[in-house]
């Protein structure tokens, strides 16, 4: 259907994004970096048959530096709340 000539149409606008606070910068990176370096590692010393380092690389890698890049924040940025 057409509309009458002079009237507006309404256009749906977008909802403003909510600031959660979290932002990506260098230590979370580095931290990435470590964490998927460590899995390699960890997944070579498995194939090469280490029943020590292996593990330890590995639960280094999934619980502790990919994790920490996701929750370091830098110095002075605030909550997000």
């Amino acid at each position: 259907m057409s509309r009458p000539v002079g009237t507006r149409v309404k256009v749906a606008r977008k909802a403003a994004e909510a600031d959660l606070g979290f932002s990506w910068g260098v230590p979370n990176t580095v931290s990435l970096v470590l964490g998927i370096g460590a899995l390699v590692v960890g997944y070579l010393a498995l194939s090469k048959g280490s029943t020590t380092f292996a593990p330890v690389s590995l639960v280094a890698g999934y619980c502790v530096f990919i994790p920490a890049s996701l929750l370091i924040r830098g110095r002075g940025q605030r909550t997000g709340e």
